[in-house]
C-alpha cells in the first residue's frame, strides 16, 4: 500500500535530523508515496518544493503553550484536509502534539515517531514524551535508551540508518561556486565543519575557533569554513572575528545556515563533524574527523568502523572531544598524511556509505515500520501479561516461559507479551522478551492495566509446600487483574500440594474468579475439584515445554567439551535437587552413580537445573562417590540444557523438567519421586520410577538401569509416541487462550 504520510518536525533549518527528514521524504516520494511535511519552515523548504513535496507552516519549534495549541489545530486541519494515513513525527514537541491529536482523532491516522537523539528526561519531561505506535531509532544505542528510559517495547522499535544520497554527496560534486564565493584558492588547505550552532551542538565549533591561531601556525594558509546557524551563532561569529584578527587574516569563515552542504563539503581537504554530517563527508570521499558534543572518535579509518557504527557516528559513549585531540588529529591529517593517504581514507569512507548507509535502505526501514504500525492500527491487538516463577535461574521455569512465549507469539504478530520477571533486564537481554520487575508495584499494575489477559502459569505456582508467601503472591496478582476487570487464565498449571485449610479456601475463592483454567496433569484437575473449583472452567492439557526445541548437537558438544567432560564414553545425565530427607538418599544415590560408572563404563554428568542450589546438592553426591564425575557449572539457556540432554545415553532425575526435556528428546529416563507431579509424568510416559526418596532401593533401581541399557531402542520408540501425544496436548493451551481472547473482541 502506498500511504499518504505527514512528516512533522520542528523546523527545516540546517541539522542532522532535518536533513534526515528531507532525504527520507524525497526518497519515499520517488518510491510512490504521497509525502507532506509540516514544520516551522526554514532553508530546506525550497528543496522539498523542487521534489514536489507540499509543506505546511506549523509553529512546532518552541515549548510555547499558545504555539503548541495553534499547532494542534493546524495539524488537525491538515490531517482532515489531506486524509493522511500515517503521521510520522521527528522531534519531542511535534510528537507530543501529534500524540494528543491521535488520542482525540483515534482511528483517523496511524501515528509513529523517529528518535534521532536522546532527550533530557527530568522535570517530568519524560512523561510528556509520546513515541507513538512504532518508533524508528537511528542507532542501536538510541534503541536501548528508549527501552530503558521510556519502557518502549523492543518489538515496537525499528533501527535504521542516516541514509545518504550518494549522487548528491560525491567526489564529483563541483565546488567552484563555493571557492569563488569564499575566495578559496586551489591547493589552499581547507577544513570544513558542519553542525547547528546551538548550545547543545556547538562544542566542537567552539574548540576549533579557540584552536584557530595555533592551527594556522602549524598549517600554513589554513582556511576553515564553519557551516550552520543557531542560537549561539552570533557569539561564535564574534569569537571567530577575534581569532581572525589575532591571526592577521581571514582563517575562519562562518557561513551561517546553508542548504548547499554537498558543495561546501566538496572543497574540504579535511572534514570535521558528527552523525549525518560526517556520513555525508564520507560519501564525498573526504578525510573525516568524527567529533561532536557527545564524544570523540577521531580520524575515520577501518579500525574505527565498529565503534562508530555502535552509536551511528554520534560518538555517544566515546571519550569527550577536547582541544588537544582536535589539534593532534587535524595537524596529523594535513601535515603527516600524504594526499594519497587522504584519498585512500576517503575512498574507504565512501565504500562504507554504499555498504551500510544508502538512502534507499533508510526508506525501506521506515516502510517496514509503517507497515507494522498500519497493520497494528487495522488488526485487533492482544496484550498478554505472563506471571510465573520467572527470572530465578530455574531452567524448568525459564523453559516454561520460553515455550509459552513462543507458542503465543505463534498465534500472530498482533499478540504482545509482557513477562513479570525477578530479573527483567536479564530476561530482556538473554531472551529478547519484554519484562518488568515482578515485585515492582507500579510496573506490575501498569502492565496489568494495559493487558487483555493475565496468564498465571505454568508450573506449580499454587502450592504451599515451599511457602505460603509464594502462594499469596500468585493469588494476589490474579485478584488485582480481576479487580481491573481483566480476563485471567491459569495456563498449564500444576496445582498443589495446598495443605492449609485457609489456603485451600483462598485458592478456591480466587481460582473460581478465573475465566479459564488449563492444567498440565489430571492430578491437578482432581486437586482443584476437591477444593470446590468449578469444573466447567477446567481443562487438562500438558506442560508447554513439550513444544520446546533444543540447540544443535554441535553446540551441545561444545558446551560439554568446554566444561571438561571427556567425549571418550557415553554419558549419563544426573539431575538432583535439595529436598527433605535427602541425607540418607544422597549416600545411596552416590553408590548408584558409582555402579553406573564401573559396570556400564559411562561418565556421570550432573546437570543443575537451578543455580546455585542444584550445584550444592550435586557436589554433595559427587563427594560421596568413589568414581570421577562432572558438574556443569555454566548458566545455560533451556535450549542448551535440552541439547545437552540429547547427548545423554539415559537420565537419572529428581527434576520434573529434566524428565520432560529427556522425553522431548526421546532419551530414556528414570525418575525419583519427591512430589506427585514426578510420579504422574513417569506414569504418563510409561518410564521407570526409582520410587520415593525415603523408599529408594538401589538394587531395584539397578535392575531398571539394566533394562534401559538392554532395551534402549524400545524405550526411545515408546517416548516418541508419548512425546507426540503430549506435544499435541500442550498446544491446546494457546488454542484455549486464543478462543478466550477472541470472545473479548
Amino acid at each position: 500500500m502506498k500511504y499518504k504520510i505527514l512528516m512533522t518536525l520542528m523546523g527545516l533549518e540546517i541539522g542532522g535530523a532535518e536533513t534526515h527528514v528531507v532525504e527520507l521524504s524525497k526518497e519515499l516520494k520517488k518510491q510512490g508515496y504521497d509525502i507532506i511535511v509540516a514544520s516551522n519552515g526554514g532553508v530546506y523548504e525550497k528543496e522539498l518544493a523542487e521534489a514536489g513535496i507540499r509543506h505546511y507552516h506549523v509553529p512546532m519549534n518552541q515549548r510555547n503553550i499558545f504555539k503548541m495549541i495553534r499547532s494542534y489545530f493546524l495539524l488537525k486541519k491538515i490531517v482532515k484536509k489531506e486524509q493522511v494515513d500515517i503521521v510520522h513525527s521527528h522531534a519531542r514537541i511535534p510528537s507530543f502534539i501529534c500524540g494528543l491529536l491521535k488520542k482525540r482523532m483515534k482511528s483517523a491516522f496511524t501515528f509513529m515517531t523517529s528518535a534521532h537523539w536522546v532527550f533530557y528526561t527530568g522535570m517530568g519531561l519524560k512523561y510528556l514524551t509520546n513515541w507513538g505506535q512504532k518508533v524508528v531509532a537511528v542507532s542501536e544505542d538510541i534503541r536501548q535508551y528508549l527501552m530503558e528510559n521510556y519502557r518502549v517495547r523492543s518489538e515496537d522499535i525499528f533501527v535504521t540508518i542516516n541514509g545518504i544520497d550518494t549522487d548528491k554527496f560525491s567526489p564529483r560534486t563541483d565546488g567552484s561556486k563555493i571557492r569563488q564565493e569564499f575566495h578559496l584558492k586551489e591547493g589552499e588547505p581547507t577544513l570544513v565543519y558542519v553542525s547547528r550552532m546551538d548550545e547543545s551542538r556547538a562544542l566542537v565549533a567552539r574548540q576549533l575557533i579557540a584552536l584557530a591561531p595555533k592551527l594556522a601556525q602549524a598549517i600554513p594558509g589554513l582556511r576553515m569554513l564553519i557551516v550552520g546557524g543557531g542560537d549561539v551563532f552570533d557569539e561564535l561569529l564574534e569569537r571567530s572575528n577575534e581569532a581572525n584578527e589575532k591571526i592577521g587574516r581571514e582563517c575562519i569563515t562562518m557561513t551561517g545556515g546553508r542548504t548547499d552542504i554537498n558543495e561546501l563539503v566538496s572543497v574540504a581537504d579535511v572534514f570535521v563533524g558528527v552523525s549525518r554530517a560526517a556520513l555525508e563527508a564520507m560519501a564525498a570521499e573526504k578525510t573525516v574527523i568524527v567529533a561532536g558534543n557527545e564524544g570523540y572518535i577521531g580520524i575515520f579509518r577501518p579500525e574505527k568502523l565498529e565503534v562508530a557504527q555502535e552509536n551511528n557516528f554520534c560518538c555517544l559513549g566515546c571519550e569527550l572531544s577536547s582541544e588537544e585531540l582536535l589539534y593532534r588529529d587535524t595537524v596529523y591529517a594535513f601535515n603527516e598524511m600524504t594526499a594519497e593517504e587522504r584519498q585512500q581514507a576517503g575512498a574507504y569512507g565512501r565504500e562504507v556509505i554504499f555498504a551500510y548507509y544508502s538512502v534507499t535502505k533508510m526508506a525501506q526501514d521506515c516502510v517496514q515500520a509503517y507497515d507494522a504500525a498500519w497493520k497494528e492500527s487495522h488488526t485487533p491487538q492482544y496484550h498478554v501479561v505472563m506471571s510465573g516463577y520467572y527470572g530465578f535461574n530455574n531452567t524448568g521455569d525459564e523453559a516454561i516461559m520460553l515455550s509459552m512465549h513462543k507458542n503465543i507469539q505463534g498465534l500472530g504478530d498482533n499478540y504482545h507479551i509482557t513477562v513479570l520477571s525477578n530479573k527483567p533486564k536479564e530476561t530482556k537481554e538473554k531472551y529478547g522478551i519484554e519484562a518488568v520487575y515482578r515485585f515492582g508495584v507500579r510496573e506490575v499494575l501498569r502492565a496489568i492495566r494495559h493487558c487483555d489477559v493475565l496468564l498465571s502459569g505454568g508450573g506449580s505456582l499454587l502450592q504451599d509446600s515451599t511457602s505460603t508467601r509464594s502462594l499469596m503472591y500468585y493469588l494476589s496478582i490474579t485478584v488485582v487483574a480481576k479487580c481491573m476487570r481483566k480476563k485471567v487464565m491459569l495456563y498449564a498449571n500444576g496445582i498443589g500440594p495446598v495443605s492449609g485449610k485457609r489456603n485451600r479456601r483462598l485458592v478456591k475463592q480466587v481460582v473460581n474468579r478465573a475465566d479459564l483454567i488449563t492444567l498440565r496433569e489430571e492430578n491437578s484437575y482432581e486437586e482443584l475439584l476437591s477444593m470446590g473449583v468449578n469444573p466447567k472452567k477446567c481443562f487438562v492439557t500438558a506442560d508447554p515445554v513439550f513444544t520446546m526445541d533444543s540447540v544443535a548437537p554441535e553446540r551441545a558438544k561444545e558446551i560439554l567439551q568446554a566444561e571438561g567432560v571427556p567425549m571418550d564414553r557415553p554419558m549419563v545425565v544426573v539431575s538432583v535437587r535439595n529436598w527433605r530427607d535427602m541425607d540418607r538418599f544422597i549416600g545411596r544415590f552416590a553408590r548408584l552413580c558409582d555402579t553406573v560408572v564401573e559396570k556400564y563404563q559411562r561418565h556421570i554428568v550432573f546437570l543443575p537445573m537451578q543455580m546455585p542450589q542444584d550445584v550444592t546438592v550435586s557436589e554433595k553426591v559427587r563427594r560421596k562417590m568413589k568414581s570421577e564425575a562432572y558438574i556443569l557449572r555454566g548458566n545455560y539457556s533451556p535450549y542448551e540444557v535440552m541439547g545437552i540432554i540429547n547427548q545423554a545415553d539415559f537420565i537419572l532425575s529428581m527434576r520434573l523438567h529434566t524428565l520432560i526435556f529427556a522425553a522431548r528428546q526421546r532419551v530414556p529416563l528414570i525418575g525419583f519421586i519427591y512430589d506427585p507431579k514426578i510420579e504422574y509424568y513417569l506414569e504418563k510416559l510409561e518410564m521407570p520410577s526409582g520410587g520415593k526418596l525415603k523408599e529408594f532401593d538401589m538394587e531395584e533401581t539397578l535392575t531398571m538401569v539394566d533394562d534401559v541399557m538392554q532395551n534402549r531402542e524400545a524405550y526411545v520408540s515408546l517416548l516418541g509416541e508419548k512425546e507426540r501425544q503430549l506435544e499435541e496436548m500442550a498446544h491446546r493451551n494457546e488454542k484455549y487462550l486464543e478462543k478466550l481472547l477472541k470472545r473479548r473482541k
